[in-house]
């Protein structure tokens, strides 16, 4: 189960919005004659690929899967029929699949054709793995990632309205690689207006686009935004409300020229933004701030995980100095304290990484 496992891994940010799964046949003797992984929504599941890779030797063996196999017909043919067909005599699941129109399905079907079904070894590292599709599933909603990057003393910035480079290239290199592993980036409209970014995938591969999201309920993002200059690393999609598009209908004209995407909504809110994006097949989103949108997301109470990278350094202002105090990152919804569940901490470079989840995997 655990090379099932490692299987598994190679989906994330690949496949939704399908789950991400990995499997393995193993002979009677112990040994391995198959792996697979699904890599996309659409191509072959992973039990399939395992099971063309296994050929003759599938017969009498075991298939080793980290979610149930399907037994309906959706973008790909029935794995219960090709598992059956094959003559596996034994199959171990991580977890049950909780889509309606698999769950228990698939092991009651290989069970009816005298199919011997294990279910749990592995659950907790599947779940883990799956949370954006499980989280899709139950919630309608992508799984959230809030991520922050602060000074010691909890600054995103060295001023209100000012660009500041906090972390070493090493914390920018992690923070690369989780994008490579999600669907989504989002940020709000400060954010985009104080750091005009690319919000793009670099320094690691990513196979697919990157989908970039903007908050902006009063339709501030500038056509001019460096965003328009990569479209081809992923679509951009501006979320703001029916009230500001008919208002600023020419604004609005002129970011569908540059090649944003239009998502207005009745009530622009975090919860119904996130709706409207998991109907377009965004299960997971890495949501990048600034304070406003952290702090609306805190309060809807979508925060599924925390990533804050913090560096080394102090943001002091001088005595008597003018202007705004320097943003705050923002932890928790509001007058709660918000702990972290499985918290780890870990150094990159100089900075160091404090994350986890805000509820337990399930």
């Amino acid at each position: 189960m655990r090379r099932a496992l490692a299987h598994a891994r190679r989906g994330l940010g690949r496949t939704a919005p399908n789950p991400v799964v990995g499997a393995s046949v193993v002979t009677a003797e112990g040994v391995v004659v198959g792996d697979g992984a699904h890599e996309r929504a659409g191509g072959p599941h992973a039990e399939i690929f395992a099971i063309e890779a296994a050929g003759a030797r599938a017969r009498g063996a075991t298939l080793y899967s980290t979610l149930e196999p399907c037994s309906h017909v959706g973008r790909t043919g029935p794995c219960t029929d090709r598992i059956i067909a094959a003559g596996i005599r034994r199959v171990v699941a991580a977890m049950e699949d909780p889509f309606p129109l698999v769950r228990g399905r698939g092991f009651g079907v290989l069970r009816d054709h005298g199919i011997e079904v294990e279910v749990g070894v592995g659950r907790e590292e599947a779940v883990r793995l799956n949370q954006p599709f499980l989280t899709a599933v139950r919630e309608r909603r992508p799984f959230v990632i809030l991520k922050a990057a602060t000074s010691l003393d909890g600054r995103m910035a060295a001023a209100a309205g000012e660009r500041t480079q906090l972390t070493s290239a090493a914390a920018d290199r992690h923070a690369h690689y989780i994008r490579a592993q999600v669907d989504a980036i989002a940020i709000g409209s400060e954010t985009l207006l104080v750091d005009d970014p690319l919000l793009t995938a670099r320094l690691v591969y990513r196979e697919r686009p990157l989908t970039r999201v903007v908050f902006d309920r009063r339709l501030r993002t500038p056509p001019t935004s460096r965003l328009f200059s990569t479209l081809p690393a992923g679509p951009v999609i501006i979320v703001t409300s029916r009230r500001a598009q008919s208002a600023q209908r020419e604004r609005s004209d002129g970011l569908e020229r540059a090649g944003a995407t239009m998502l207005a909504l009745d009530e622009p809110t975090m919860t119904e933004a996130l709706r409207a994006l998991a109907a377009l097949e965004i299960q997971s989103l890495v949501l990048e701030g600034g304070p406003v949108v952290h702090r609306a997301a805190w309060d809807a109470g979508v925060v599924d995980y925390v990533q804050l990278y913090i560096a080394p350094v102090a943001v002091r202002r001088h005595a008597g100095s003018a202007g705004p105090d320097a943003p705050a990152v923002v932890l928790g919804p509001a007058s709660t304290l918000a702990s972290l569940v499985e918290p780890q901490v870990r150094t990159l470079g100089p900075d160091a990484l404090v994350e986890g989840y805000v509820h337990r995997p399930h």
